[in-house]
Formats: structure tokens, C-alpha cells, sequence
């Protein structure tokens, strides 16, 4: 097994319909600038009240990657 040096960032992701659209949302725009993505940790989960409903979700997410070379 070879050892692996992460860089690791926080991401904060939103979405109107659930907290996992928020993850994927986070993860994907994320994966347009940056390589080898290897896992993420939830940090935080947020939400909007409206009228006694939830009307948007929020996460902050810990992501690591692996450096290349």
C-alpha cells in the first residue's frame, strides 16, 4: 500500500432540497478545479426557517485530496 499526503480544505455547499444535494453540490463544483478528491467529513449543517419550514440547507465540509507526484 503506498502512503498518501492529503491537502485538506473546507467547502461550504447549498441546496434547496436536502442536505446530501448540498454535499454533492459542494463536491462537484469542487471537482471542476481540483484532482484526486479522496474523501470529505461534515462539519456543520445549517438551515433556513421559513414560515415553520425548512427552506434551505447548508453544510460545511472538510475534503481531502491526495498532492500529486
Amino acid at each position: 500500500m503506498s502512503e498518501h499526503v492529503y491537502k485538506v480544505l473546507e467547502l461550504v455547499g447549498s441546496s434547496a432540497t436536502s442536505i446530501e444535494d448540498a454535499i454533492q453540490s459542494a463536491l462537484t463544483r469542487a471537482g471542476e478545479t481540483l484532482r484526486n478528491i479522496r474523501w470529505f467529513q461534515v462539519l456543520e449543517t445549517r438551515g433556513v426557517v421559513d414560515q415553520g419550514k425548512v427552506s434551505y440547507y447548508q453544510v460545511t465540509l472538510k475534503v481531502g485530496f491526495t498532492l500529486d507526484g
